[in-house]
């Protein structure tokens, strides 16, 4: 039924002011050079049952707050509304980690979620460069249109790979996202991993944290604005 890649028991950090467990699911159609989790990307068969998930969670209703939908991209699940249904029956609230690029699926959803962490990877104009997929710029913006019009909690976000990003890339999609309307807006660095290919280095991770003056021009495009390990 669903492709799932594991569970994590507990977060503080994935769905704000709510102790959360998060599942995530297998398979991801982009290829963005910076992935983090590249062997979620392979929409393979998954390594949790669907029923000993449930289970899980079952057995921690009042105890935990929510459910975070994390991936690999979720939405690409084929019945990911069942999955979102399932959990608010139990009682939990529901989250979404998404890159944006299935904006009908969104749709189908939003009026159950009660928070969505929106993935944006790059200045509209390097979509498909960072993607590795083209048209994805407009799928995205659809997305952010979908979750203003459906009054949805959200938090847009990108994460600063040096190697593909530049302060002025930012300085751009940040303009791009206050033309939108966006006001929850977050920076996140970059993590280096374990097979990560030429890394880059601490400093150039930190270039676009060190900046004072530059980070408070970014953060007066929206009312609320943070920073991100």
């Amino acid at each position: 039924m669903f492709h799932i890649a594991g569970v994590v028991p507990f977060t503080t950090i994935d769905f704000p002011d709510n102790l959360a467990g998060v599942v995530f699911f297998k398979g991801c159609p982009l290829k963005c050079p910076f992935c983090h989790n590249p062997a979620l990307q392979e929409f393979s068969e998954g390594n949790e049952s669907w029923d000993d998930v449930c289970a899980f969670f079952k057995d921690r209703v009042r105890r935990l707050d929510g459910v975070v939908l994390s991936g690999g991209e979720p939405l690409m699940q084929p019945n990911i509304a069942q999955a979102v249904q399932t959990f608010k029956s139990m009682g939990y609230k529901v989250a979404i980690h998404t890159s944006g690029i299935y904006p009908e699926k969104l749709r189908q959803i939003a009026y159950m979620l009660d928070w969505v962490g929106l993935d944006v990877k790059a200045p509209w104009d390097k979509y498909e460069l960072l993607s590795g997929r083209p048209h994805m710029a407009d799928k995205v913006q659809q997305s952010i249109k979908i979750l203003q019009d459906a009054g949805v909690s959200f938090e847009t976000r990108t994460t600063c790979d040096p190697r593909y990003l530049t302060l002025s890339d930012i300085e751009r999609l940040t303009d791009e996202l206050y033309s939108m309307g966006i006001t929850h807006y977050a920076l996140q660095k970059y993590r280096t991993f374990d097979g990560d290919k030429n890394p880059p280095s601490f400093f150039e991770i930190e270039s676009f944290f060190s900046d004072e003056k530059w980070l408070d021009g970014i953060r007066q495009k929206f009312p609320s604005f943070l920073t991100r390990e």
